[in-house]
């Protein structure tokens, strides 16, 4: 085999190396922004039902327009023995709870230093601005 060939097999490895770092890279991203998007659209889901509790009766097992009292299982998570529900992306718990405002917390389960808060505040009445989302961490 001349030098030639040799350089052109070695230049080969060298992008070939390169290019799975470049993706190995890239999907690590992908998993993080998977991950964080699942939390969030978990988060989103339990202040949906927390919503719903909200509005319905005192009588019928809700809030009566309050959120005081309001559990994770009202929520639609079934919950382990302190409060907090658990699913493959994380543990999620009820915040804060006072009269009109719930906030809402999930901690990612492959790394705790990351959350995802979902702020539920039934004042406004414009429906469109009931909700807001912050991530700490990411």
């Amino acid at each position: 085999m001349g030098s030639q060939q040799i350089l052109m097999i070695v230049l080969g490895v060298v992008v070939v190396g390169i290019a799975v770092a470049i993706s190995l890279l890239f999907f690590d991203q992908s998993a993080e922004q998977s991950s964080r998007d699942a939390l969030a659209q978990d988060c989103l889901k339990l202040a949906s039902n927390a919503q719903g509790y909200f509005q319905t009766p005192a009588m019928l097992g809700g809030g009566n327009n309050s959120f005081d009292g309001i559990t994770i299982r009202d929520c639609g998570m079934e919950a382990d023995a302190r409060g907090e529900g658990h699913n493959l992306s994380g543990v999620f718990s009820i915040a804060d709870a006072e009269g009109m405002t719930v906030s809402i917390r999930a901690t990612s389960a492959t790394d705790p230093s990351k959350s995802v808060t979902v702020l539920v505040d039934m004042r406004p009445a414009d429906p469109s601005r009931r909700l807001s989302v912050a991530f700490a961490g990411w």
